[in-house]
């Protein structure tokens, strides 16, 4: 299977994975084994029903759940058919009931609980989940060499959509702060220190509405959906992970000249 290729960690490393990514992604997804599990999926995510279908097929599993980044819970057959049947409209539902909000994601997606939608018919349905996990895949594939990597390329594809839903200001941060890439994105590039999410969530929710202000200029999430601000944000956490790292692949003026722009 084709390897990401990264010649550097933090910013150097950074700068060419975005210049190599198209490139680099296609290279990727052309894989045997990558095309055979989405070519399977695609042709037989229509025939699913419940639960038990697609927990019952592995195949259809792995690309399921490695879309949402959950691939580790493929063994976890029951949780994952509880995690389903019961949808996400009631509230006491299992994938309501978790602080990462991929679980309630996933079950939504796919809406094969009680009241809800089914959406394996769907036209488009196979593309989407197939490209997320395309894209999931790459990220994980990038992180086996440099997590922070991985880290970054993940908060590019899913900070926005996340910051620019519904809701409000406090429910978005919640949402940042219930996806563990994205709460480890933004608590080092907000240099905070590694107890901090066993502070109580309220206070959790003042300080990153503080620090994003004071240190990034941002007044509400939705701003991070901007070019600039994205970019922003991710170069302070790919210069703060290096320094932490030892300030490996850049020079320390480099690294201290990125967290002063940010």
């Amino acid at each position: 299977m084709y390897q990401p290729v990264l010649i550097s960690s933090g910013l150097i490393g950074w700068q060419f994975l975005q210049r190599t990514y198209d490139a680099q992604f296609a290279a990727f997804n052309q894989s045997t084994v990558l095309k055979r599990d989405t070519d399977y999926f695609a042709e037989n995510i229509g025939n699913v029903q419940t639960a038990d279908d697609l927990v019952s097929d592995r195949r259809m599993l792995v690309v399921a759940l490695g879309a949402f980044g959950l691939q580790d819970d493929i063994d976890n057959r029951f949780f994952i058919n509880k995690m389903l049947s019961d949808g996400t409209t009631a509230e006491d539902a299992l994938a309501n009931r978790f602080t990462d909000a991929r679980y309630n994601e996933f079950s939504a997606a796919f809406g094969l609980g009680p009241g809800e939608v089914r959406q394996t018919l769907r036209p488009d349905f196979a593309a989407e989940i197939i490209a997320r996990f395309q894209a999931n895949s790459f990220e994980i594939a990038t992180g086996n060499q440099d997590d922070t990597m991985r880290v970054a390329l993940y908060a590019e594809r899913v900070l926005p959509d996340i910051v620019t839903g519904d809701g409000s200001d406090a429910q978005k941060w919640f949402s940042i702060m219930g996806q563990p890439p994205l709460r480890n994105l933004f608590e080092t590039a907000l240099g905070l220190p590694d107890a901090f999410g066993q502070a109580d969530i309220d206070y959790q929710l003042g300080v990153f509405q503080e620090r994003a202000a004071r240190m990034m200029g941002v007044d509400n999430p939705s701003q991070f959906a901007e070019p600039e601000n994205l970019e922003r944000l991710v170069n302070a956490f790919l210069a703060r992970s290096q320094i932490e790292a030892g300030g490996a692949g850049a020079s320390s003026s480099a690294i201290a000249l990125a967290l002063l722009q940010s």
